[in-house]
């Protein structure tokens, strides 16, 4: 990949890259056409990294549906599909190495996924030094993540510049993920209930304190059927913290993270106050 590569950086062209787990679907064909509308090539890597799960029988079930995901790169004429074996990523040692994301890490997923943004760094930090792309571009669905990426680069002082993008939802407001396609009929009716909710906390947020708002999606979800609330938080959309006083200069997101059965879906909404 990298001699591949390497004539196109020869003639200054601009590399955008948009590293995914396959499973593909519209909302990661909308990072390949943001990143083509601002590079000479366009790179996308499928890998499903193992050392990110913290759930095996997640990851033995995460979908993995290659054919279909190269005819999906073709159809919006991503320039280069990267797809490294995990041998070649972790040289028969498959574990992460350990990052300091100044406290980023320990929040939301931190807390419930022990490991997991190590494992992110891990794959990031070494996709990146293959492809060593100018722009590279991620969904704002795992808000954290990006958040935790610019971090990483940061630190790392890699001359790379990371595009968060738009939520991509389905018609019903469901945040696209490659775990719906899981989803039982009952349970996909009901996920769209997820954003409806968090549509509502942005009413709620300029009049209602946290507590309130707590509260109220606690009790959205107590004796549903097919939805369990893992975890909801309003926090600061820089440092990640929960909130503690509304500040005027700050900005918020709510994040909320919900089980379908096994199946983990996460969404967010920005706040305004």
């Amino acid at each position: 990949m990298k001699s591949f590569l390497e004539e196109s950086k020869k003639n200054k062209k601009t590399i955008g890259f948009v590293p995914t787990m396959g499973a593909l679907h519209k909302g990661h064909l909308f990072l390949i056409e943001q990143a083509k509308k601002k590079n000479d090539l366009t790179v996308a890597s499928i890998f499903v990294n193992p050392t990110q799960f913290n759930n095996q029988e997640d990851l033995d079930n995460y979908p993995k549906t290659l054919e279909k995901d190269i005819e999906l790169l073709e159809s919006v004429s991503c320039d280069v599909l990267f797809v490294p074996t995990i041998d070649e990523i972790y040289h028969k040692n498959v574990v992460s190495n350990k990052f300091d994301f100044d406290g980023l890490e320990h929040e939301m997923e931190g807390k419930y996924r022990a490991g997991h943004f190590d494992g992110v760094g891990t794959i990031v930090k070494t996709l990146f030094e293959i492809v060593s792309p100018k722009n590279a571009y991620f969904g704002e669905k795992d808000f954290q993540q990006l958040q935790i990426i610019k971090k990483l680069v940061t630190k790392n002082q890699l001359p790379i510049s990371i595009k968060g993008c738009a939520i991509y939802r389905e018609k019903d407001g469901l945040a696209m993920s490659s775990r719906n396609a899981r989803l039982s009929s009952e349970q996909r009716k009901v996920a769209p209930i997820i954003y409806k909710i968090l549509k509502k906390v942005k009413k709620k947020f300029p009049e209602e304190t946290e507590g309130e708002i707590s509260e109220w999606v606690e009790n959205q979800f107590k004796n549903h059927p097919f939805l369990q609330l893992e975890y909801f938080t309003i926090a600061d959309e820089k440092s990640l913290k929960p909130i503690n006083i509304k500040e005027f200069d700050k900005k918020y997101r709510a994040f909320i993270a919900v089980f379908a059965g096994n199946i983990r879906l996460i969404d967010n909404i920005q706040l305004k106050y």
